[in-house]
């Protein structure tokens, strides 16, 4: 298998989060951009985890699948089972309930985040109660190529958050 290339504008892989795409921050998706993509690809699917977690080993923050096989996958992804832009587009159930959720550690801890990237031969036909298990269980035997970005956020004991305006 040929290995997907993912970069982000705005996350360096193993660098640190940017505010605007964490829980403390404005919350929203980053743009990804994908290098290598298959000619056969149908679509994407993106998994978000928090790989430092304390209760729960890569605790899911994010699911979404049915993305156009595109080399851009764009920021501001909007909340939703059914995403409007890019159509076609499904999120499912994780931290982020149908949304993108950013990392978020407790205060005064740094955790490490993935995103993994899925290059597949096809659509998948999932409802809106899908979880992590269910999304690999669809994707068993159609993922032409896979690639990650890893980054890091901590959140300082003493932080508050800007209010909104």
């Amino acid at each position: 298998m040929e290995k997907l290339i993912v970069t982000c504008p705005r996350i360096l892989d193993r660098g640190d989060f940017p505010l605007e795409h964490t829980g403390v921050g404005d919350n929203v998706s980053p743009e990804f951009l994908l290098k290598n993509l298959s000619s056969k690809a149908e679509t994407l699917a993106i998994i978000l985890e928090d790989l430092d977690h304390p209760l729960k080993k890569d605790f899911t923050h994010w699911l979404i699948w049915n993305l156009p096989a595109l080399s851009r996958i764009p920021a501001h992804l909007a909340p939703g089972f059914v995403v409007k832009e890019p159509e076609g587009a499904r999120q499912g159930i994780a931290y982020g309930w149908h949304r993108y959720a950013g990392p978020k550690p407790p205060l005064g801890q740094t955790h490490t985040y993935r995103f993994t990237i899925y290059a597949l031969d096809r659509p998948l036909a999932l409802g809106q109660w899908t979880r992590k298990r269910q999304l690999l269980k669809a994707m068993e035997g159609h993922i032409l190529q896979e690639g990650q970005l890893t980054a890091n956020f901590g959140s300082p004991k003493d932080f508050t958050p800007l209010p909104a305006g």
